[in-house]
């Protein structure tokens, strides 16, 4: 469930009996991409891989990403692995599912549980955080300190760190800005890069891909933002989810430093390589 919705996949976790299999289940289930960071991953495939090796860029993009969401499980495979065995040890439970008797489905209450107890639920917990994001946005582009915006100003305190990362300042923010939604992550880069005072929506590929370029991306750019954004904190509803799921706030921090760390450590190392291999 967390490939549709990362919220909605812990949400899910309800159906594990053992309390701490669930919390393993739930903490971990930020490490695949939802259905928010999907068109990000093709779009930074498409025009870094597909635009770069001739007839068979298509193919290669298309591995490239599913490589990542493989690499993401694997790495969901051993957290898992690791957390059974520190913070949150104890003896494997089986997992018994037992069938209810048939009856026939009442469409209507099937239709009505579905939009409220699932759909509305869920954006209206995303809607409390997006709107009050979208205003914190708008002001750090619009209001400047002498002649630079209070966006500028963060990019560049993010930049020295997210050099290390094999990104730049910008991008770092925008992944930040962009907790209360990933969807919202490409548009800020680009609102960024084009110092426009809202956020940019440009549907054209080749024109996002002319733009980045632009702005000094290069192949490892792109492997380390896609690696990030599989990688990364997991969105505001996410962690609101997870505090209710859980009733704890540790477990929360956790779920949302774990990823982070993981992100922050393999794009450091992916930097380093690239960096000793072409000097």
């Amino acid at each position: 469930m967390g490939f549709g919705c990362n919220s909605c996949g812990v949400t899910g976790c309800k159906i594990i009996d053992s309390p701490r299999e669930r919390l393993i289940a739930i903490i971990t289930n930020n490490l695949v991409p939802c259905n928010g960071r999907f068109p990000f991953l093709i779009t930074i495939a498409t025009i870094f891989i597909a635009g770069t090796y001739g007839k068979f860029s298509s193919i290669l993009a298309t591995v490239a990403v599913i490589g990542v969401i493989i690499f993401g499980i694997i790495l969901t495979l051993i957290i898992s692995k690791i957390l059974s065995k520190t913070i949150l040890k104890g003896m494997p439970s089986s997992f018994v599912l037992e069938l209810p008797p048939y009856r026939k489905p009442q469409i209507g209450k099937i239709i009505i549980r579905s939009i409220f107890d699932r759909t509305v639920y869920v954006l209206l917990r995303a809607i409390k955080v997006a709107l009050p994001a979208g205003i914190v946005i708008w002001i750090l582009a619009n209001v400047g300190i002498q002649g630079r915006s209070l966006l500028t100003i963060i990019a560049t305190f993010f930049d020295p760190f997210a050099r290390l990362m094999g990104l730049d300042g910008y991008i770092l923010t925008a992944f930040i800005l962009g907790m209360p939604a990933n969807e919202i992550v490409l548009p800020i880069i680009l609102m960024c890069y084009l110092k426009a005072n809202t956020l940019s929506r440009i549907d054209d590929v080749l024109a996002i891909g002319e733009i980045l370029k632009a702005n000094g991306w290069n192949i490892l750019t792109a492997i380390n933002v896609m690696i990030f954004t599989i990688l990364h904190f997991p969105c505001t509803t996410t962690l609101l989810t997870i505090k209710k799921e859980t009733g704890s706030l540790k477990w929360t921090i956790i779920s949302f430093l774990i990823p982070t760390a993981c992100g922050v450590v393999i794009c450091m190392f992916t930097n380093l390589v690239y960096t000793i291999l072409t000097l």
